[in-house]
């Protein structure tokens, strides 16, 4: 039935297209961006005023973490107009690299948190104070709840509908800040500590959420050094290689690499085919393999086929004249 529906159904794989639709994800990922930090900022501010309120360390750590959070759309939103622009002589692959520059800088943000709330836990638990307005200090938490759960759940949503792993990656660090707002509510282990009169909850509290957000931390720094070494998912290989392998005049499949330039995907493969073909027919395999590329795998935008005759028995390797350039 999918065949039937891709023969039938009009459709295009043109370079013209594929540029429309990948600056349509761009801009996709653009409004998402606004519209969380529109949510993230409005939560952090109401938090804000809870924490001058109630002088709750734990809650300011909440609410300077969500600032930060609310912040990282910044370089990642950057880096979406960045990749908008044109491949140029120096830069021949554009600029979607950009998004990996924005995960660094996400990555020192959520370290920079981490180090404040830190700070400011271990300076209170120094100097405790009372913590006052505890009610409102819950339903501060609560807020600051809602507004990283909506935000992860859009982020998630467009970001895979994108193909963008950078802004799926920041939905998750969004969840991951609900459930730290949440810990927050240990201000009912640390404002009700604090109410029986213990003072220290409330700074140990701050203390949990810095580790918490140092767990994020760890995460978000592997996503992003996985992406800069280029590490894709294991899967879209193999679904790559299934694609090429049904391709009426592939052989086999020859050396095939998959690297993501921003939230795009591009791939080079090697296919062998019938060596006694004209080069016409040799060129018509190869597009055909790219155009099943481009169906098999989510998010490929471009892929360079190259044709390797099929060897003769007692035939040199044709490429043995490059073996010497070849390196471990």
């Amino acid at each position: 039935m999918g065949r039937l529906r891709h023969r039938f159904a009009p459709h295009s794989h043109d370079t013209a297209d594929r540029v429309d639709a990948a600056l349509e994800s761009s801009a996709r990922g653009m409004r998402a961006l606004w519209v969380s930090l529109a949510v993230l900022g409005t939560t952090a501010l109401a938090q804000a005023v809870v924490v001058v309120l109630s002088g709750s360390v734990a809650l300011l750590g909440d609410t300077v973490h969500n600032a930060a959070d609310a912040l990282t759309a910044v370089p990642l939103g950057i880096a979406f107009v960045l990749g908008r622009r044109a491949a140029t002589r120096r830069f021949t692959y554009g600029y979607g690299r950009a998004e990996d520059l924005a995960g660094v800088a996400i990555v020192l943000t959520i370290a920079a948190s981490a180090g404040f709330a830190a700070w400011t836990a271990a300076g209170r638990l120094l100097d405790p104070h009372p913590v006052r307005h505890l009610p409102v200090v819950a339903a501060a938490a609560l807020i600051g709840f809602a507004g990283n759960e909506w935000v992860a759940r859009h982020r998630i949503r467009v970001g895979r509908e994108i193909g963008s792993a950078a802004l799926v990656a920041d939905g998750l660090h969004a969840r991951t800040d609900a459930f730290t707002s949440l810990a927050v509510l240990a201000v009912l282990a640390g404002a009700g500590g604090s109410a029986l009169g213990w003072q220290l909850a409330d700074p140990l509290v701050g203390l949990a959420i810095t580790v918490a957000i140092l767990v994020v931390l760890r995460d978000a720094a592997r996503e992003v050094f996985r992406r800069v070494m280029d590490a894709v998912d294991p899967e879209l290989v193999d679904r790559a290689e299934r694609a090429l392998r049904d391709v009426t005049g592939v052989r086999d499949v020859g050396e095939l690499r998959l690297r993501w330039i921003g939230h795009r995907l591009r791939a080079e493969v090697a296919v062998v085919v019938d060596g006694e073909v004209t080069v016409r027919r040799a060129h018509a395999i190869a597009v055909e393999a790219e155009h099943a590329l481009l169906h098999a795998v989510p998010g490929l935008t471009a892929a360079l086929v190259h044709a390797d005759p099929a060897p003769l028995p007692g035939e040199e390797d044709p490429h043995g004249r490059l073996a010497h350039h070849v390196t471990a």
